[in-house]
């Protein structure tokens, strides 16, 4: 009784926000329900088995993908080793939300099985509507569907972190999803292994790229860490001959950009070098100025036309509060 009372709410919940065009339009959550509800057909009620590829055609992905399951291995096995222990199993998926490999301890393994968390699944929006492996396909950004975030009744159990992987020519190619069905998981560990499984995801893509060119020399660009990915791949001439998704968007590289070889000076060398060469040459003056007025720095910051705030501010900036 209880459970047919909880999914009677959550139907009640979906139908409520997916037919309030606000929330719709202003939440991953509500988009992705109204997507799987208007566009996909699916009911939030309905109970079935997750839909699963064949052997063969599973071994199919699988040997398609052989190039990616090589390079993300290690990076699976540490973050099942960090995640696992909290009783989660870990999934990476191609482009399509099949998952091509699930790791979980033996204890767990039976459990996230039944939940059709396993190897050759099929976990798009299309099938089972909100979930952190399809949404996080559909939205093309890391997301966390918390428990009755999905849009499965069935599903709301569980907890899903997912994050994409970008392919060499910057097109989404696989996820790396983190799920649980702890009931007792907060949201603010969900986030925590949200975080998790980004920075995995991250260093995935970029032994993906520095893959892609062996024989290339690798440059760290502009927005790279926090951000994502940012890396260029450079010639032994320095012609750039790649970039990341993140790197094109934040350098404005197109497709077209890469035919014409462009030289990595051509690029990002003029900026930067002006921006270096401008900084060293403030922090010359800087220090001249200090030197002249014997380190009194309202003096300094007299002769230099600024005040005594700004050349603090500067000072900080050049690490010469450190010095002194």
């Amino acid at each position: 009784m209880a459970i047919a009372s909880t999914t009677a709410s959550h139907v009640e919940a979906v139908a409520s926000t997916v037919h309030n065009s606000v929330n719709a339009t202003t939440s991953v959550v509500a988009a992705s329900w109204r997507r799987s509800m208007v566009y996909y057909g699916l009911d939030p009620a309905r109970r079935s088995a997750a839909n699963r590829t064949t052997h063969h055609e599973l071994a199919l992905a699988r040997e398609e993908n052989g190039s990616l399951l090589e390079i993300a291995r290690p990076n699976l096995q540490r973050l099942f080793q960090t995640a696992g222990k909290a009783g989660c199993c870990v999934a990476l998926t191609n482009a399509d939300g099949l998952i091509l490999e699930a790791n979980s301890t033996e204890a767990d393994r039976r459990n996230f099985e039944e939940w059709g968390l396993t190897e050759g699944a099929l976990w798009n929006e299309a099938n089972e509507g909100t979930n952190g492996i399809g949404t996080c396909l559909a939205e093309n950004r890391p997301v966390i569907i918390f428990q009755n975030q999905h849009f499965r009744a069935q599903n709301t159990a569980m907890s899903c972190m997912g994050a994409p992987i970008y392919d060499p020519s910057g097109e989404i190619t696989a996820v790396l999803d983190i799920s649980s069905c702890r009931t007792d998981l907060t949201h603010s560990f969900a986030q925590v292994l949200g975080s998790v499984v980004t920075d995995s995801a991250r260093a995935v893509e970029s032994d993906l790229f520095r893959s892609a060119f062996p024989q290339a020399r690798i440059v760290v660009a502009e927005g790279h860490g926090a951000s994502g990915v940012s890396l260029l791949a450079v010639d032994e001439d320095d012609l750039l001959i790649g970039a990341t998704r993140l790197a094109r968007r934040n350098l404005g590289i197109t497709s077209r950009t890469l035919a014409e070889m462009p030289s990595l000076g051509d690029l990002v060398g003029g900026r930067v070098t002006a921006a270096r060469d401008l900084a060293r040459a403030e922090k010359t003056e800087i220090r001249r100025a200090l030197a002249h007025c014997k380190g009194n720095v309202a003096a300094a910051a007299r002769d230099l036309g600024i005040s005594r705030a700004t050349m603090y501010r500067r000072m900080n900036q050049h690490g010469l509060l450190s010095e002194r």
